[in-house]
């Protein structure tokens, strides 16, 4: 082997000859270039790194990673790497879908596959619109969202992903932006580090049929007092100066002002193995146009360990293979069997 086999990888090695096709302006541009640029970081061969995605504008993902992939059936991605990951554990497979791909149609595979635990990194990227069909209401859209479909106003209830996430016991719950690269880069390498099914919501935007829908989020302007970053065993704080924290009134988050005589130590600390807190931080969801709206949180909301269904299944046929062979007659007629006179 030579030395130039031996080279460690770099972002550039992860892009392919591909023309990128996406909107001039379009959020999965930073989201691609954040992905190569974490890819040779985590430490496996592009030959075991696998992109599998739905349909949608994200969907193309695969064909603009130098590594295997695959861009398959709408809202089936999950259903496929589970079946690559049943096969080939060894794989670090990375599922790329959207807030239609992964919970419209592919609602109920996304939450199946986070209850099984697959070792798998789903990557939704959420835009709150349909792109690729130019421009329909998605089940993330914002109530009264007018769209080509909904004229006069969705009158759908949107999904929060994360509490979905929660609710169908994923292991690994995080959220992050389009335009915050190193947070994003970060989040990236969490979901990749940890054992089990990651899922990262990413707010990307669409700048063709949804503008600046989380805009609040992320420019300048706004987003110290619209953003709060969670940190691991520190405490919510947040604002331009610091000066604003997180309090639990009961079960109710609060805003404390530290001007206020309050300090540090009377805020909620962060704890990303507390499922019961994080079930509130996943409901902190509030419509940042409102008074008094609590600022929306964005890192790592829960993580916990689970076996992973890929190597539970891989013991389960070992344990077999070790008793006595099955009798495959036995097997086929089964325990409820009847004799008709």
């Amino acid at each position: 082997m030579t030395d130039t086999a031996l080279a460690p990888l770099t972002a550039k090695d992860f892009q392919t000859d591909q023309e990128v096709r996406w909107c001039p302006g379009c959020g999965d541009y930073s989201i691609l270039a954040q992905v190569q640029k974490v890819m040779p970081t985590i430490g496996v061969p592009r030959e075991n790194i696998v992109f599998i995605s739905g349909i949608g504008c994200s969907s193309r993902f695969p064909y603009y990673m130098n590594t295997y992939g695959m861009h398959s059936i709408h809202g089936r991605a999950t259903a496929i790497a589970s079946g690559l990951k049943a096969s080939r554990p060894e794989l670090s497979i990375w599922i790329v879908t959207g807030d239609g791909d992964g919970l419209s149609i592919g609602g109920n595979h996304t939450i199946h596959i986070l209850r099984r635990n697959f070792d798998v990194n789903i990557l939704l990227f959420n835009n709150q619109i349909y792109g690729l069909t130019k421009g329909q209401y998605s089940p993330t859209s914002e109530e009264h969202k007018i769209t080509k479909s909904t004229p006069f106003g969705s009158i759908d209830h949107p999904f929060n992903p994360l509490a979905l996430a929660r609710g169908a016991d994923a292991t690994f719950i995080a959220r992050t932006m389009d335009r915050d690269p190193k947070h994003l880069q970060t989040m990236l390498a969490r979901a990749n580090k940890h054992k089990g099914a990651s899922f990262l919501e990413i707010y990307q935007n669409c700048n063709i049929f949804n503008d600046g829908t989380f805009e609040i989020f992320t420019e300048k302007a706004t987003k110290s007092e619209e953003v709060l970053f969670l940190e691991h065993g520190q405490p919510l704080i947040f604002g331009a100066s610091r000066d604003k924290g997180i309090r639990l009134d009961g079960f109710t988050p609060v805003i404390a002002n530290l001007n206020d005589g309050y300090s540090a130590n009377d805020m909620w600390v962060h704890d990303e193995h507390d499922m019961y807190k994080a079930q509130i931080l996943t409901r902190m969801f509030d419509d940042p146009f409102t008074a008094g709206h609590l600022p929306r949180p964005f890192g790592v909301f829960y993580e916990t360990s689970r076996p992973c269904y890929e190597e539970v299944m891989a013991q389960q046929i070992d344990d077999a293979k070790a008793k006595k062979p099955a009798d495959l007659d036995k097997l086929l007629r089964g325990n409820e069997v009847w004799t008709i006179n």
